[in-house]
């Protein structure tokens, strides 16, 4: 499994400022909804009920919010870099500017755990986080996520 069959590049965004939590799973809902043909509203809900479970905000920055979705075939992504980091209640109490967040079948398995590692150690690479915060083009963005180099554990 690599980033790039999960993470198509209009699915990378650049926002400004985000204030809540449920503001940015109303943003994710909609990228899904207009990259990957998911519900938006359901892809909201289904956040917001994996967050209440416990937060997603894995510390240095960087949160993994996921969910899965009834009518998806395969593992999805959405990437938002937050020009200014946002309170998240993460593990390490700093904010966030970094999300990636996963859209799996409702009975995916074992595939929506591999995307869930791939994207985490992909993210937990200071030297890669410090590349994304340091670029605010979407494509840019895309391509250092889905860099071969960056996937090399997958």
């Amino acid at each position: 499994m690599e980033l790039s069959s999960i993470l198509r590049p209009p699915a990378v965004k650049v926002l400004a400022n985000l204030s809540s939590k449920k503001r940015l799973f109303q943003e994710l809902g909609e990228i899904a909804a207009a990259n990957y043909q998911i519900n938006g509203r359901a892809a909201f809900a289904a956040l917001q009920e994996r967050e209440a479970l416990g937060p997603t905000g894995v510390g240095h920055g960087v949160a993994l919010p996921h969910a899965r979705l009834q009518g998806l075939d395969q593992v999805v992504g959405c990437f938002i870099r937050v020009e200014k980091p946002f309170d998240f209640d993460a593990v390490d109490k700093q904010p966030v500017d970094l999300i990636f967040a996963l859209f799996a079948p409702e009975d995916s398995g074992v595939d929506h755990l591999k995307a869930l590692a791939l994207v985490s150690r992909t993210l937990r690479d200071q030297s890669i986080c410090s590349k994304l915060r340091a670029n605010g083009d979407s494509a840019t963005l895309h391509a250092l996520l889905t860099d071969s180099i960056a996937n090399k554990a997958a």
